[in-house]
């Protein structure tokens, strides 16, 4: 039996609910799991920790690749996903569909979260600015922890969450507003690849093998991953 750690964003968590479960079926292989925003692995991964797969965004990934830490060839892109928003469940849900629409439910609204660190709230702050809105902004904004910011609106900590559209829809307690417009819209392309590191490259290939398959694609896509061009 082979032991994989397997690194990964949290839009990756319900698909490998699925797929890990199954590959340790087939394979008799144990995969643990460690979720964190793609710029947190990065900073793990920099400072030694050990690893066998990654699935992070593909510019932290060619960081990484960059330095040495991940193996190039073994990049396998695994679906894209943009930004959206959440509501507690059963709210009023504000119109977003146009840019000066989304201005204006952002301004109407008494708390948004966004993630601390992920690549969606940095973008987020950063919006705030060229809206010019930042300043009035500043006292509703939330940071949430790692993970899905929307259980804090879920919970009533709250009231629009803001974060890539895999991680909003699973939120038990929420409803899904929809995209950002198009025009302001941020597109992360999620990948997997081996730890130049890893003692176990076979396990792990075959693992992203499995990520790859047209059954894992489709549960992708329904977790809010658009397919790769």
């Amino acid at each position: 039996m082979t032991e994989l750690t397997v690194f990964s964003t949290h839009a990756a968590f319900d698909v490998l609910a699925e797929v890990g479960p199954r590959f340790e079926r087939d394979t008799g292989n144990k995969l643990t799991f460690r979720y964190d925003p793609a710029k947190a692995v990065r900073r793990q991964v920099e400072e030694g920790a050990a690893f066998d797969v990654a699935i992070i965004t593909r510019p932290v990934f060619d960081a990484l690749a960059e330095e040495g830490h991940m193996l190039s060839e073994t990049r396998a892109d695994l679906g894209r996903s943009g930004l959206g928003v959440s509501v507690r469940k059963g709210a009023p849900k504000p119109d977003i569909g146009t840019v000066e629409s989304f201005k204006r439910a952002l301004l109407a609204a008494k708390s948004v979260v966004r993630s601390t660190e992920g690549t969606s709230g940095m973008y987020f702050e950063q919006l705030l600015g060229e809206l010019g809105i930042a300043k009035d902004m500043q006292s509703k904004i939330v940071l949430g922890p790692s993970g899905r910011v929307a259980e804090l609106v879920a919970r009533g900590e709250g009231e629009l969450a803001v974060q890539q559209v895999p991680e909003l829809l699973p939120v038990k307690g929420t409803d899904f507003v929809g995209p950002f417009p198009e025009e302001l819209q941020l597109y992360s392309t999620f990948c997997a690849g081996v730890g130049a590191k890893s003692k176990n490259r076979d396990a792990a290939k075959a693992f992203i093998a499995a990520l790859t398959t047209p059954a894992a694609a489709a549960l992708f896509k329904a977790a809010g991953l658009e397919p790769v061009a």
